[in-house]
């Protein structure tokens, strides 16, 4: 039976012992950042300092173990376990599913490092490599592939999983990171342990969420200055933050179906034209060249750029580069795998886990072939100095210069603003749709949180980007992203035992693994 009017109203009433502490914490980040930018700054540089220095092998550690754990579940019985009951089917077609999966994870910040990322390494290079060198070049346009590859999706994939189990087969009436916890936790999931656990989690999103949005002002504010007669300044930031905000805004309060997946689908034309006319406009022997140079490379080298530490030559590349990305992903983890989950059902544990590795981190490779590779060719043949213009400029003229150099220089800067706009509203209405999600009493599978509810996580994560881009500029987002992460990096541990003790409960070794567990056999099975 549809649930009426009042229902949908009673169940998605707002839960207050999460949504103030929640909200209080958001504004603990913004409002001193905002007051006392270089206080703000300097203690969280103290607290990075320390989890860097004392826990940046956890962040390797877990990454890798996280990985490993989903290539053996897709291989195992359980691959073929059906998030809901028989006759279930997919809400969205697979083609639509992936790319709101793809734009929610991966936003604008694909945009933003596919066309910078390679600079970084070229003029500081890992392994001890000399700057600038044959050799920098080549781990230039291999490192972004790996940050962006198959652990960092694992990492996103890793909440997914248990949540959506927990959503769609053992029903909870709620979409949260704490009953995915249930399995170890047990009704503590309904005391302060659980909204504990709740509260980390938006902690964690509006750390990777705003550190994306901080992030990626700059270089629309930069393009829009090169496209018009404004100047680029503290004004145009905060209007262009505003703009998207609305943009997000409404998507959020229109929904999944008329908001979310519209902007998705749209993403997906939109990356699919810039991608065509890259390949053909751009050096297109060299892009596809590099690209195939740098898979293998990254395959021949994946166990070793997935333990580097450099212990003995202390560079810091680790700290700066592999442990913020690991952070970041872990920071972002929840939500989508929380928006994921809530999108999934219908799905196999195997299709999820095949989309988001496979497809997901083939996406970006793409993605940073065409990117990546054009501004290095760029580089090397003398048509941009771009690492030059990193150095002496920053990263935003840098791009710029980039595109503007391409055929039809002042067309492609326009529709990478408006792609990179696009991308990030739909990562950022996602992160405001979930952490409503969370914020709510009860959400069955038909029902979306209320609206305003929705629209005020908006403004709440444009509030805190706005305080992290004065407080330090990248500095400050990469700092912030690694600290909220970690908490989490413990809970995400509780949540992958939960998942085990249900997988052991419903699907005992004796009895073979169908594609759904009914309620009934559940209570059957043995407790594990």
């Amino acid at each position: 039976m549809q649930p009426t009017a009042a229902d949908t109203r009673q169940k998605a009433q707002l839960d207050k012992k999460i949504f103030w502490p929640a909200l209080a914490i958001v504004a603990a980040i913004g409002v001193p950042l905002m007051v006392a930018p270089e206080a703000g700054t300097k203690a969280m540089s103290t607290v990075l300092s320390f989890l860097t220095g004392k826990f940046g092998w956890l962040y390797l550690w877990f990454g890798v173990l996280v990985f490993g754990l989903l290539v053996w579940l897709a291989a195992s019985r359980f691959g073929k376990v059906l998030f809901g009951q028989r006759g279930d089917t997919p809400q969205f077609s697979t083609v639509t599913w992936i790319a709101m999966i793809f734009t929610a994870g991966i936003g604008g910040g694909i945009m933003y490092w596919g066309m910078i990322e390679w600079a970084y390494y070229y003029t500081d290079p890992p392994f001890g490599v000399e700057p600038r060198s044959t050799a920098a070049a080549e781990w230039a346009a291999t490192y972004p592939m790996y940050h962006w590859g198959f652990i960092g999706w694992a990492l996103y994939c890793l909440p997914a999983l248990p949540l959506a189990y927990a959503y769609h087969v053992r029903k909870r009436p709620t979409l949260r990171l704490s009953d995915a916890c249930r399995g170890i936790i047990g009704d503590r999931a309904d005391g302060w342990l659980g909204r504990t656990i709740d509260v980390l989690f938006i902690f964690g999103v509006v750390g990777a969420a705003g550190t994306s949005l901080g992030l990626e002002v700059p270089i629309v504010s930069e393009g829009v200055a090169a496209l018009s007669p404004l100047s680029p300044g503290t004004g145009l930031d905060i209007g262009i933050l505003v703009a998207w905000t609305l943009l997000f805004g409404v998507s959020v309060y229109l929904g999944l179906q008329r908001g979310l997946r519209r902007l998705a689908q749209l993403n997906l034309w939109l990356a699919g034209a810039l991608a065509v006319f890259l390949l053909i406009a751009g050096p297109t022997v060299f892009i596809v060249d590099t690209f195939t140079n740098s898979v293998g490379t990254m395959m021949q080298n994946f166990v070793q750029m997935s333990f580097y530490m450099d212990p003995i030559g202390g560079s810091g590349f680790e700290e700066s580069w592999t442990v913020f990305y690991w952070a970041w992903w872990i920071a972002y983890a929840p939500f989508l795998g929380l928006f994921t989950a809530k999108i999934s059902r219908g799905r196999t544990m195997r299709g999820v886990i095949v989309a988001m590795l496979v497809a997901g981190s083939f996406g970006n490779w793409i993605a940073f072939a065409l990117m990546s590779n054009t501004g290095l060719s760029f580089q090397l043949n003398g048509t941009v100095p771009v690492a030059g213009i990193l150095e002496n400029e920053g990263p935003t003229a840098a791009i710029v210069a980039t595109l503007q150099a391409l055929p039809l220089g002042w067309v492609v800067l326009a529709v990478f603003i408006l792609l990179l706009v696009i991308f990030l509203a739909t990562t950022l209405d996602s992160s405001a749709y979930t952490m409503a999600a969370v914020a709510s009493r009860e959400l069955p599978a038909e029902v979306e949180p209320a609206r305003w509810h929705r629209v005020v996580w908006a403004v709440a994560l444009a509030g805190v980007s706005i305080a992290l881009m004065y407080a330090g500029g990248l500095e400050a987002l990469q700092t912030l992203a690694i600290i909220t992460a970690f908490p989490l990096i413990f809970v995400l541990v509780i949540v992958v035992l939960s998942f085990r003790r249900w997988l052991l409960d419903d699907y005992p070794a004796a009895k073979p693994v169908s594609v759904a567990v009914t309620a009934e056999t559940r209570d059957e099975a043995p407790i594990g």
